[in-house]
């Protein structure tokens, strides 16, 4: 029988005996949150390793239903936390199998001091279970950490999309608009929005678009471009490309894009100059 209401008090007692000993015995070079010198970060790392005490001694006295129902919050918190998701995930699940040694350990110790009540096959089956949940534990935690990952890497990438298409103010209703790096189908999309809100938003007039930066461009992203001209237009934001490589004008003409109401220019310099705008003061 896996419950155990001695096994359960003798752990239970020990859950900071057992965090201290953990930290004690880290390999503080292992990078991470594990190497942080900063004490409230420690103390932090500390009361997290705690609270897995506290969940993981239920095991002893809960059904197991409730044991890893207890443990749902833990495991999502410790795999969202920041500090969690900048240290390398092998090093991590060392910490997890490191913690099952404690259990181990400290299981045999109990049954040693019991040993006229602990039979052999009860300590057996008190190990399984320990490397069962920790194997379980390790499993969730994986998972959901892998999603948050991904989480964050999604939002930074949307972040650094957004960031790559300001639109910046040159006179009071003329805008620039500089596109740099490779145009994926879903950055393209994510600056016709955002420079329609921002043409509407500073009541931009005229837009200079500069392409100089990009150095090709597909057929797909190549009319979103223009889809972007055209919805200008439309909220009544005049445009200027510059800096059209061969290839890009290639790609337009293949598409039967004809640059009518567009102003087109070699380089930006020109295409401010021609519109009589300086940048530089005096």
């Amino acid at each position: 029988m896996l419950k155990n209401q001695g096994l359960y008090h003798y752990l239970t007692e020990r859950t900071w005996e057992l965090t201290e000993k953990w930290y004690e015995g880290l390999d503080k070079n292992k990078g991470g949150v594990y190497s942080s010198t900063d004490p409230e970060k420690i103390e932090t790392l500390k009361h997290q390793n705690h609270e897995f005490h506290v969940r993981f001694c239920a095991m002893f006295e809960k059904d197991k239903e409730e044991f890893f129902a207890g443990f749902q919050d833990w495991i999502e918190t410790i795999a969202k936390d920041e500090d969690h998701l900048s240290t390398p995930v092998v090093s991590v699940l060392g910490e997890f199998f490191r913690t099952q040694e404690q259990y181990l350990e400290m299981i045999g110790s109990y049954a040693k001091e019991n040993e006229d009540t602990v039979s052999i096959e009860q300590l057996n089956e008190w190990n399984l279970a320990v490397v069962n949940s920790i194997s379980s534990v390790i499993l969730e935690f994986t998972s959901q950490n892998t999603k948050a990952a991904q989480d964050r890497l999604h939002a930074q990438q949307q972040m650094i999309v957004e960031m790559s298409a300001p639109v910046i103010l040159l006179t009071k209703h003329s805008g620039f608009l500089p596109l740099i790096g490779e145009i994926t189908t879903h950055r393209a999309q994510i600056v016709f929005e955002k420079t329609l809100r921002q043409s509407a938003k500073h009541n931009i007039e005229k837009l200079f678009i500069d392409l100089s930066g990009v150095p090709i461009i597909d057929t797909m992203v190549a009319q979103q471009v223009f889809q972007l001209i055209n919805g200008l237009k439309i909220i009544g934001v005049k445009t200027a490309l510059s800096g059209l490589s061969p290839v890009i004008a290639q790609t337009a003409v293949h598409l039967g894009i004809k640059f009518v109401d567009i102003e087109v220019y070699n380089t930006l310099a020109q295409a401010l100059k021609e519109n009589g705008i300086s940048l530089i003061d005096g």
